[in-house]
């Protein structure tokens, strides 16, 4: 399979599995490759979780989640191939993520840019978003997004939740917040104080207004036209094997398998891309 020419415009996948977190987190990967070998042009992804925890890469699940709270409210926790903090999800809780081509910048480059994506789409519907704290974007003095990035395969990627119209109740039990992060030197404490948007402005929020507000702000950011696509063929098969190898496993979730080679997984999907 040869790579094709990518196309200068902003490609949008609004493909989900929202009972099936785990293979949320697959395809997250998945299309993250797939863009690494020119397969398929500058992506934006836009999704939803039902009820559940995602969690670093670096991250402990017994130092993040309450568990007690996330087995009796049937929440699922699953990890992520990026860094960064432990999220909420559920279906007031919308998710994007965009994958650019690459070059020699470094992560801070990575969030200051593309989160620009986010922040202008923000504003489209009505909010004076800023970037705080390098990954999280605040309305006044509250956080209604975090984020996390990677330069893995030589590609951008940043990927976050947004709160629209969470249950911050659950959210409150089954997330921990280790003490040592209210202490960190340079944090604010707004990393602690979420609101959902649709508090802040003080009414309802339809799902397509929110897709049309991210196209029209990574778009914007790009300066790219941006068409709507459904997933390839090598996106599903990619992501397929990555679920079966890595995300449907209680040993990735649960951490073990980050500490165990995993190199025969990477290799595997590398014989996948050049076929």
């Amino acid at each position: 399979m040869n790579p094709r020419w990518v196309r200068l415009m902003l490609r949008i996948l609004l493909f989900e599995t929202p009972e099936d977190p785990r293979m949320n987190l697959a395809f997250e990967e998945a299309f993250v490759r797939v863009r690494a070998h020119n397969y398929i042009d500058d992506t934006l992804r836009i999704w939803r979780n039902r009820n559940a925890v995602v969690i670093g890469y670096f991250q402990r699940m017994s130092e993040e989640v309450d568990m007690g709270s996330a087995s009796e409210y049937n929440v699922e926790v699953v990890r992520r191939f990026t860094g960064g903090g432990a999220v909420y999800h559920d279906l007031g809780n919308i998710n994007y993520a965009i994958v650019t081509s690459g070059g020699d910048r470094d992560l801070t480059y990575v969030f200051k840019y593309l989160i620009n994506g986010l922040v202008y789409a923000l504003n489209k519907i009505g909010l004076e978003a800023k970037l705080e704290n390098i990954n999280d974007v605040v309305v006044g003095s509250h956080k209604i997004s975090g984020t996390a990035a990677s330069l893995r395969w030589g590609v951008y990627f940043l990927h976050g939740s947004v709160l629209f119209n969470t249950d911050l109740n659950l959210l409150y039990s089954v997330l921990r917040v280790p003490k040592i992060k209210l202490i960190d030197k340079g944090v604010s404490d707004v990393k602690y104080r979420v609101k959902n948007i649709v508090d802040i402005l003080g009414r309802d929020i339809r799902y397509n207004e929110i897709i049309d507000a991210l196209a029209y702000g990574f778009s914007k950011l790009l300066g790219k036209e941006y068409y709507f696509d459904m997933p390839s063929k090598l996106e599903y098969e990619v992501a397929r094997a990555l679920y079966d190898l890595r995300y449907s496993r209680e040993e990735w979730n649960e951490g073990y398998l980050r500490f165990i080679d995993m190199k025969y997984v990477d290799e595997y999907i590398e014989e996948i891309l050049s076929k």
